[in-house]
């Protein structure tokens, strides 16, 4: 990780000095007003085989085409710079070049608050709102990413067992969709704090709200089994929930994305899916030996 050094030079002017022991990556340091990256100014420097270059830039939002380079405000004369500051390695290998300089996604971060005043730093490799990125994730993922899934098996394999999977059906769907709905509202919350550019997992995360209310209001309206309709409410029933789980498990690996966490988090979730589908498969080569 990068290491700082400051020190005030004259009344109005500081010096910030960045080092790091790694090569062939840009290191950066940030300045910011809540300590969040989004909105913030950095100076980013590197040294490849044609050139050693520093450069300004404006840091926007989390993709690179929002990491505009030559924009920001850095003050680096005034009395007393800002105490937030942000330093960050690059991924190795992945240098801006020209003519555009973008920015590579980093591949490691922290967060410091400074007093100037007495040289004492906090440091912290959380990202700002870590409890409520937490939360949406692990909420979402619960609720529509893996509670549907298994809702979904009761449903269709259990069915010799009438009425208790129905019952089985609805309770753990009805958890489900409200772990989702929270976990949802974890993400308006958290977008709207962070301002990110995460356009995408936020259409798909409405969808899969959509199309999760569709299906709870589909059962007030759902036919007797003796009713000619009840054949094409159940073609409805079964469409919506397959591409509600198709969207649901997509969206949760974007997500683990879009917050960095890595292949931990990516592991212990298609690990439950593997688990999940294994599952399903016992039970359906049951049901074709049956058959």
């Amino acid at each position: 990780m990068a290491f700082p050094w400051y020190s005030q030079t004259s009344s109005n002017i500081w010096t910030f000095v960045l080092s790091t022991p790694v090569v062939n990556s840009f290191i950066a340091i940030g300045f910011s007003s809540n300590g969040q990256m989004v909105g913030s100014s950095a100076i980013v420097g590197w040294v490849s085989s044609t050139e050693s270059m520093i450069k300004q830039y404006f840091l926007g939002g989390t993709t690179a085409n929002l990491v505009e380079p030559n924009k920001g405000n850095l003050q680096l004369e005034t009395n007393q710079p800002q105490k937030r500051l942000l330093y960050s390695v690059g991924r190795d290998g992945f240098l801006p070049v020209a003519p555009n300089y973008r920015l590579m996604e980093h591949s490691d971060k922290v967060s410091t608050s400074i007093n100037y005043i007495t040289g004492q730093s906090t440091s912290s490799s959380q990202s700002p709102y870590s409890k409520l990125r937490k939360s949406h994730g692990v909420l979402n993922m619960l609720g529509w990413g893996i509670l549907m899934i298994i809702g979904v098996i009761v449903a269709r394999y259990l069915k010799p067992y009438d009425p208790l999977w129905f019952y089985l059906h609805t309770c753990i769907q009805s958890f489900g969709f409200i772990f989702g709905i929270i976990g949802v509202v974890c993400g308006f919350v958290l977008n709207n704090k962070l301002n990110a550019d995460v356009s995408t997992h936020k259409a798909l995360g409405i969808i899969i709200l959509v199309l999760g209310c569709l299906q709870v209001m589909a059962l007030l309206v759902r036919p007797e089994k003796e009713s000619k309709a009840r054949k094409y409410w159940n073609w409805y029933h079964q469409g919506v929930g397959r591409i509600l789980l198709i969207l649901a498990i997509a969206n949760v690996f974007y997500g683990i994305h879009l917050g960095e966490k890595g292949k931990a988090w990516n592991a212990g979730y298609g690990a439950v899916l593997a688990i999940l589908v294994v599952t399903a498969v016992i039970f359906e080569l049951r049901l074709w030996f049956k058959k």
